[in-house]
């Protein structure tokens, strides 16, 4: 395992940010109204955006943290290549975060006021303005462990939130024990926390893991937790604002926002937070992501790749790798790079990234000479390698993604499709060759030019 020393504050790693240029402060005030939405579209995949000044609000807005591969890795101390590893490790061997009595977030306690944060609204049809980034913590009665998750928040006013559950995920199941049990569910919201932090809470992991010894495994044993004022609850000590409460749990209200597809989710009767207490450090800010975007997209990617990786790779070893597409929305379309050795094993792939992974609509096997990073070798693999007729797998009325507005999103079912578009191992390889001219990699064309 990696043993560099790496910070656990995301204060300290902006400050790393912006000593190398990766920061743009934004002096002009800002509506929460769309403008901030705007900019945050505009600059997606670019530098972290530091909002000095979102209109009617007390605190300044951080964004981008997580825009790319490359500032996930840094924030953990390794290079791209290594972080497939990494996670999977960490995963694997997962490390009991130290506590802390007391916490930077401690500093200020105040009544709750969330219309003076700078949640935003993002996109035109949102049912109203949303806490996208909160890690939201909740304890186990069933395994007296914690479970912490992301989810979207919908500020319904100073003191209530709507958050949308997921069914079936762990936070539902926490929360549908309680309301079995009549016991109310106590509820953390960390705000401001470290990549580390924020990508082990969209790992997916067995029920009962605690996702911050995830985290800090991570961030090498750095990570500490800290006790919460009003809640029996731990969060990550340097958390820039906690807002503590717990579910009301005969209270719903209708919910609905741009997900991550880019395309509106339609309305649904979510459970209620009502907001007690925010705690939070001095000279706090806020950070928000926006939805749909490469902050977004990549937090839930990530992990699910390496999910996709290691099931397909038990089931094909020649596996070298697993990418969810961005014209899949990093989530729906998968392209898997095998070393093929046997004709059936492009369709195991298919059936096992399904499997692995059941909101996959889409799964392309391509061979090790294709990049399946790149779309453009991608699409002159299925132009060159696939023929209908033997290499296409449909799938009807499996479980899908509830995002996918083609699909049946009541039941959750669609259709799948794989694509084997590897070379056949009955004709002639030379066939398929891609052609290369000698030396072309040395060549700079600028020095023949006039």
């Amino acid at each position: 395992m990696d043993k560099t020393i790496v910070s656990s504050d995301q204060r300290s790693f902006l400050k790393i940010l912006e000593r190398s240029g990766q920061i743009i402060r934004i002096k002009k005030e800002v509506s929460y109204l769309y403008e901030a939405a705007a900019i945050m579209k505009k600059l997606d995949r670019g530098p972290v955006l530091f909002f000095e000044k979102i209109k009617d609000s007390d605190y300044p807005l951080v964004s981008g943290l997580c825009d790319t591969k490359e500032r996930v890795c840094s924030a953990i101390g390794i290079n791209s290549n290594e972080l497939n590893e990494k996670i999977s490790s960490s995963i694997a061997d997962p490390m009991n975060p130290k506590i802390l009595e007391d916490a930077p977030f401690k500093e200020y306690s105040n009544k709750p006021k969330l219309s003076k944060l700078p949640i935003i609204k993002h996109y035109e049809k949102d049912a109203g303005r949303y806490i996208t980034s909160g890690v939201v913590f909740a304890k186990n009665i069933e395994t007296k462990t914690q479970n912490a998750s992301i989810h979207r928040l919908l500020l319904l006013d100073d003191e209530h939130l709507a958050i949308r559950v997921v069914e079936g995920r762990h936070l539902w199941r926490c929360l549908k024990l309680s309301k079995q049990a009549r016991k109310p569910l106590e509820v953390a919201i960390a705000i401001g926390v470290h990549p580390a932090v924020s990508l082990a809470a969209a790992c997916q992991v067995p029920y009962g893991v605690d996702e911050m010894s995830i985290a800090n495994s991570l961030l090498n044993g750095n990570l500490t937790i800290s006790k919460c004022n009003s809640v029996d609850l731990f969060v990550p000590s340097y958390s820039e604002m906690i807002l503590e409460g717990e579910f009301m749990m005969d209270k719903e209200e209708e919910e609905f926002m741009a997900d991550m597809l880019g395309t509106y989710d339609y309305p649904r009767r979510q459970p209620v937070i009502e907001v007690k207490n925010i705690l939070h450090r001095k000279n706090a800010f806020y950070q928000g992501l926006l939805p749909a975007g490469s902050e977004h997209r990549l937090l839930m990617s990530l992990p699910i790749e390496v999910k996709l990786f290691q099931g397909v790779k038990n089931t094909v070893p020649s596996t070298k790798a697993v990418h969810l597409t961005d014209g899949g929305c990093n989530w729906l379309h998968a392209v898997i790079q095998i070393k093929k050795a046997h004709e059936g094993e492009p369709k195991n792939a298919i059936l096992s990234a399904f499997a692995n992974h059941p909101s996959l609509k889409l799964a392309i096997v391509v061979d090790d000479d294709i990049n399946p990073f790149d779309m453009k070798s991608v699409e002159f693999a299925i132009a060159t390698r696939f023929q209908g007729d033997k290499g296409l797998t449909i799938i009807h009325n499996v479980k899908g993604s509830s995002l996918d507005p083609s699909s049946d999103q009541e039941n959750l079912l669609t259709t799948k499709v794989g694509i084997d578009a590897t070379i056949s191992l009955f004709k002639k390889r030379e066939r398929f060759e891609i052609a290369k001219i000698p030396g072309e990699d040395l060549i700079d064309a600028k020095e023949y030019i006039a």
